[in-house]
């Protein structure tokens, strides 16, 4: 099943040069995610872009004025279908969360990564007690990496 599932996951940049550290171990990590959740991926893009191009974003769909490190797109029309979603990471917020946290920034990427996956598999954090699980589930999904072991 992981090997299907990477033919379904995909890495885009917007408005900057970006590239991952190590895209295949990703798209591995990802795929173990998703296997261990039994859930099926029709279409899941991951769009790295700068601060500027995901406020737009923000403003334009959700009608919200604030930067963010992440927002993610659920396109399916019920909850049990394959994954189909466009998941749009800020870098510019990701490298700032990082420094403040004093985290590498391969491993906040990777927890928001991780965090618009757990949105798509029906993990909320709008309450404090949400923010906590999601939390916690971040860090599962961190300790299947092989570089957080």
């Amino acid at each position: 099943m992981e090997l299907l599932l990477m033919k379904h996951i995909h890495f885009f940049t917007e408005d900057l040069v970006f590239q991952l550290s190590n895209p295949d171990l990703t798209l591995r990590w990802l795929s173990q995610i998703l296997a261990d959740h039994a859930t099926e991926v029709e279409n899941l893009n991951f769009i790295f872009c700068p601060d500027g191009y995901l406020l737009e974003v923000n403003q334009t769909y959700l009608n919200h004025d604030f930067y963010t490190d992440i927002i993610t797109f659920d396109y399916r029309e019920e909850a049990k279908k394959p994954l189909e979603s466009d998941i749009f990471i800020s870098i510019d917020r990701v490298k700032d969360n990082a420094q403040k946290m004093a985290i590498s920034f391969d491993r906040e990427l990777h927890r928001v990564i991780a965090h618009g996956i757990l949105h798509l598999l029906g993990w909320n954090d709008k309450t404090p007690e949400e923010q906590q699980l999601m939390r916690e589930k971040e860090e599962a999904c961190l300790s299947l990496h092989p570089n957080y072991h």
